[in-house]
């Protein structure tokens, strides 16, 4: 009797397990679509992927741009902000380019060189911007991107999606993909013996 409900308990929780080694199998399986239909083109997509050292020749605020806080905004729903310019001397061709923080800010206002949130108030925007001008002044040599092919003549301060940051986004799914296929593995491995020490 004893040693039934010892067998019944044994089956339950393999099946347990089993459920929860496809479940993370299954999970794993989006995260990757997931990431291959929202990060994954981002990062094929830029072109800047070859580091080299900028330096700052001028960081200047102009008047303020004009960003609409969505597509279809109306006019009163324009986020206005100083419009700061940052151009520097490409080491690796010699020439001089407009530096942009990420490769979202050349397509939001490629006019600035940053761009703030909507969100944000307009004050601490103000004294950000000011801030980063200064520190462009400050601190005037840094690694920067640039297109090795050509077809961006601009540079940026810093990649969205950098190589190493791609590969650890790919991490937790590989994870819990490894993880539940072990699971799988052994439950399938306890099965067997159970099998075999039924025959003798």
């Amino acid at each position: 009797m004893l040693a039934k409900k010892l067998v019944t308990a044994q089956k339950r929780g393999e099946t347990r397990a089993l459920c929860l080694g496809l479940g993370m199998v299954a999970c794993s399986m989006m995260m990757y679509f997931f990431i291959g239909i929202t990060i994954v083109p981002f990062y094929t997509k830029s072109v800047w992927t070859t580091e080299t050292i900028c330096k700052v020749l001028k960081a200047n605020i102009k008047d303020k741009a004009l960003c609409p806080k969505s597509e279809s905004s109306e006019d009163e729903d324009i986020f206005h902000y100083p419009c700061l310019q940052v151009w520097v001397n490409l080491t690796a061709s010699g020439q001089e380019v407009m530096l942009y923080h990420t490769e979202d800010t050349l397509e939001r206002n490629p006019k600035c060189s940053y761009v703030p949130g909507n969100s944000e108030n307009s004050k601490e925007v103000k004294a950000r911007i000011e801030k980063i001008a200064n520190n462009f002044k400050k601190y005037q040599t840094f690694p920067c991107y640039y297109d090795p092919g050509g077809m961006q003549t601009n540079v940026i301060l810093s990649r969205l999606y950098p190589p190493k940051g791609l590969l650890f986004t790919f991490l937790w799914p590989t994870l819990m993909f490894t993880g539940g296929c072990l699971i799988i593995v052994l439950v399938k491995i306890s099965q067997y013996v159970s099998v075999l020490s039924a025959r003798q």
